[in-house]
């Protein structure tokens, strides 16, 4: 139940998927250690990908920035405790716009 403890700072995701990512973010948390934040974001990654697609990038840890291009309605950046979490849908190229993709956002963990 550590999904109830976060604090989404950012976000553009349907709610759906929000409660998604609260909720394997959570399970992640049971599974693994806190420290161990490479295996925290690998399992989100693996999940996303396998829910809604491949390209999807997760960013775990205490103290990272970040500047990233997404998909528009695949973005979102919370914490829980300490931790900071950014999932996002990755976009090859800003400039091959066709709609999809939003302005860069920048977090500060």
């Amino acid at each position: 139940m550590l999904e109830s403890q976060a604090v989404i700072g950012e976000t553009d995701m349907l709610q759906t998927m929000q409660q998604d990512a609260l909720r394997l973010a959570g399970k992640a948390l049971d599974e693994f250690d806190v420290t161990d934040s490479t295996e925290i974001a690998c399992f989100i990654k693996k999940e996303f990908d396998r829910s809604y697609d491949p390209g999807w990038q997760c960013i775990v840890g205490t103290d990272f920035g970040s500047f990233v291009t997404h998909h528009c309605g695949c973005f979102i950046y919370f914490n829980i405790g300490s931790l900071a979490i950014l999932l996002f849908r990755g976009a090859a190229a800003p400039e091959a716009d066709t709609g999809l993709l939003v302005a860069t956002e920048a977090v500060k963990a």
